[in-house]
């Protein structure tokens, strides 16, 4: 049976943020200087944690405790999810937030004795190494635990920090200054969908056209404040992003564009892997191309509980919610990050590189 989904424009939340959805928190570290250009952000989950699948559709992922997600095995129950910088080295964050979460009774209960309590924390790193200028500047241990702190101390339904912060800190994509993202739906039936993305992308997020990001159409009206580049400013821009000499070598390495899709929709592990591959299509929406082999792009899919949550939205309604939230937290992640020196040279951002189309806020 073929179910037509017809477009409907997204209706953000307060904060157009994950943290629309109830019960979620989102903590930031972010560490530059002294060789350092990276960080960590945790998307922390109430106490009795939530279902979670994931989708891990790149070639080259750096993740942990994804296979404890496996639809075949029934799905699990998540505490946190983190987000990374720092390749396979920066998933020791995800053991600082495993200790934060253990110490303020965060888990699932594994033995009889009331205090013994094992958390789930699921991770994915993207690689950023060595573009502060030092190689050992990555996140560890601490950077999972002050994350963790940083969203519980943030109150309920916070707005989220987006752009060259937590895990978007080092990221660049194919041209030019990556950063974190972030956006939600409300859908007619009152379910909740959000997104974040950290977008360090090997493929382009632009439209080679026109200069304008890739899935600008997913938006909500006026959600995204940019004008059509003219085709002065778009030439002068691509002018630059084709320079030899623009300091990105030793930048152009393995990428990858990780993320969170939550919603207090009440769904089974089935359903949440749906979730997570709606997420995928959203990012292949966003970038191109996505899913290569250097890439580790990995999705991350939530339900929620103890929210508002019904089943008056059908499935079909909250995954064209999930597609479109992650596009359009990819374009809030380009749009919002902020151009950077490194030791390997100038990275511009978009709103460097096109000022007039992005004269507003983004």
């Amino acid at each position: 049976m073929n179910i037509s989904v017809p477009f409907t424009a997204p209706v953000p939340g307060p904060h157009n943020a994950i943290t629309d959805v109830p019960g979620v928190r989102v903590g930031h570290v972010t560490r530059i200087g002294d060789g350092f250009l990276t960080g960590t952000t945790v998307v922390l989950l109430p106490p009795s944690g939530a279902p979670a699948a994931v989708e891990v559709i790149g070639g080259g992922p750096a993740t942990c405790d994804t296979a404890a997600l496996d639809l075949r095995s029934g799905g699990a129950v998540a505490h946190a999810v983190v987000l990374t910088g720092g390749s396979a080295y920066g998933l020791a964050a995800a053991g600082g937030t495993l200790d934060w979460l253990a110490a303020h009774s965060g888990g699932a209960r594994v033995s009889a004795a009331p205090d013994v309590l094992v958390p789930l924390v699921p991770a994915a790193a993207l690689y950023d190494l060595g573009r502060g200028g030092l190689f050992t500047a990555r996140p560890d241990a601490a950077s999972g635990r002050d994350a963790a702190q940083a969203a519980a101390d943030s109150p309920p339904f916070a707005p989220v920090e987006q752009g060259c912060v937590g895990a978007g800190t080092g990221a660049v994509t194919a041209e030019m200054k990556g950063g974190i993202g972030t956006a939600s739906d409300v859908l007619a039936g009152g379910t909740v969908v959000g997104a974040l993305a950290a977008v360090n992308a090997h493929g382009s997020t632009l439209d080679r056209t026109t200069g304008l990001p890739l899935a600008l159409d997913a938006g909500a009206d006026g959600e995204f404040a940019i004008a059509r580049p003219s085709s002065a400013e778009h030439a002068a821009a691509q002018r630059r992003l084709a320079e030899p000499a623009r300091g990105r070598s030793g930048l152009d390495l393995p990428n990858t564009v990780i993320g969170v899709v939550a919603t207090d929709a009440p769904l089974d592990a089935a359903a949440l892997r749906r979730v997570a591959l709606a997420g995928q299509r959203g990012m292949a929406r966003a970038v191109s191309p996505a899913h290569g082999m250097t890439d580790g792009d990995t999705v991350f899919a939530l339900s929620v509980p103890g929210s508002a949550g019904t089943a008056a939205d059908p499935l079909h309604a909250v995954l064209a919610a999930a597609e479109a939230a992650f596009a359009r937290a990819m374009v809030h992640a380009v749009l919002h990050a902020e151009s950077v020196v490194t030791p390997f040279g100038h990275i511009a951002s978009y709103r460097e590189l096109y000022p007039h189309a992005t004269a507003g806020p983004a």
